[in-house]
C-alpha cells in the first residue's frame, strides 16, 4: 500500500522535511546536469533490486568520471534509513548525486570538491487491473538526445519535451527513433511482441540498462521463454501484436494505442498476461 508517512529528504547524509531541503545555487548538478540518478521501487518498505540499482549507479558515475561517494553497505544504511523515515508502504526512492558546489561556475572538472547526495521517496501507486487491462498509449517521435543514454544522466531536457508532447498528443508515453530504429521510450525500455516471439531493442549507447527491463528478460528465461534482443524497425512496431513499456515504477504496462491506432486487440494481449503472472509470482515471493 502506498505509504502516508512523512515527506523526509536526505541531505548529504542528514534528514530533513523534504519541503526544507536545499542545495546550493553553485552545485554543478543544477548548473550543468553534472549529475546521475536512480529511481529505486520500494514494496512494503521494502527496497526492490537495491543491488542491481547500486550496480547501474556505479556505472553512471564511471560514465561520467565521478567517484561513488558511498559503498554499497553504506548506500544500503543510508537508503533503507531514509525509507523508514518516510514510513515505509509503496515508494519510489529518488536518489541523485551531484560532483558538488565548488566556490565558482566553470567548465572544467573543480579539484577537492565533495559529492552532493540527495535522495527523497514518493508515494508509488500499483495500477488496477482495469487500468492495466485497458493499457497505455504511446506517440513516435525522433530521438534527439545525446549519445550516452546508457548513462542515467540528469541531463533530461530532451525526454521532458518528448514526454510533453506525447501528453499534448493525448498520450502516456513517446517512443523514441533513431534512423529507423526504435530504442526506447522517453521514460522507459520497450517490448514487441511478433508472434510467439518477445522482442527488445540491444543494449548500447542509445539505450538505458533498464533494471526492470534486465529482470524481466530474466523471469522469461527461467520459465523457458528466452527474450529476442535485436532492432526494432518503426515498420515492424506497427505490426506487433503486442506493446509493453517498462520501468521500475510501472513494471510492465501493455501499450494499446500507438499514434492513436489500436494495438493487436487494443487491449492487453495474452502475452502480457503470462509475463504480468510471473512477475507477480516473484514479487510475492520476494515479500
Amino acid at each position: 500500500m502506498a505509504s502516508s508517512g512523512p515527506c523526509v529528504a536526505l541531505i548529504n547524509g542528514e534528514h530533513c522535511p523534504l519541503a526544507e531541503a536545499r542545495v546550493s545555487v553553485l552545485d554543478r548538478g543544477f548548473l550543468f546536469a553534472d549529475s546521475v540518478y536512480e529511481v529505486i521501487p520500494v514494496y512494503d518498505g521494502r527496497l526492490f533490486q537495491l543491488q542491481a540499482h547500486l550496480r547501474r549507479l556505479q556505472s553512471s558515475l564511471d560514465g561520467i568520471r565521478l567517484n561513488n561517494p558511498h559503498t554499497d553497505e553504506t548506500w544500503s544504511e543510508l537508503l533503507n534509513a531514509l525509507v523508514r523515515a518516510n514510513g515505509s508502504g509503496d515508494l519510489a526512492l529518488y536518489l541523485q548525486v551531484t560532483r558538488g558546489a565548488p566556490a565558482k561556475r566553470e567548465h572544467r572538472f573543480p579539484q577537492d570538491c565533495r559529492p552532493t547526495v540527495v535522495a527523497f521517496c514518493q508515494p508509488r501507486r500499483n495500477p488496477s487491473d482495469a487500468e492495466l487491462e485497458a493499457g497505455v498509449s504511446a506517440i513516435v517521435r525522433e530521438d534527439d538526445r545525446w549519445n550516452r543514454c546508457d548513462i542515467k544522466s540528469t541531463s533530461l531536457l530532451p525526454n521532458v519535451l518528448a514526454s510533453d508532447e506525447a501528453l499534448t498528443a493525448g498520450a502516456n508515453e513517446a517512443l523514441l527513433c533513431r534512423g529507423d530504429e526504435v530504442v526506447e521510450g522517453a521514460s522507459s525500455n520497450l517490448f514487441a511482441v511478433f508472434g510467439d516471439t518477445v522482442v527488445t531493442p540491444p543494449l548500447d549507447h542509445r539505450v538505458l540498462p533498464g533494471i526492470t527491463r534486465d529482470w524481466v528478460i530474466g523471469l522469461a528465461a527461467q520459465h523457458a521463454q528466452p527474450v529476442t534482443q535485436r532492432p526494432v524497425s518503426r515498420t515492424e512496431l506497427r505490426q506487433a501484436s503486442e506493446l509493453w513499456l517498462s520501468s521500475s515504477t510501472r513494471e510492465l504496462f501493455p501499450v494499446t494505442r500507438l499514434d492513436d491506432e489500436p494495438v493487436g486487440s487494443g487491449r492487453a494481449g495474452t502475452v502480457w498476461h503470462q509475463y504480468r503472472g510471473w512477475i507477480q509470482a516473484a514479487l510475492q515471493s520476494a515479500s
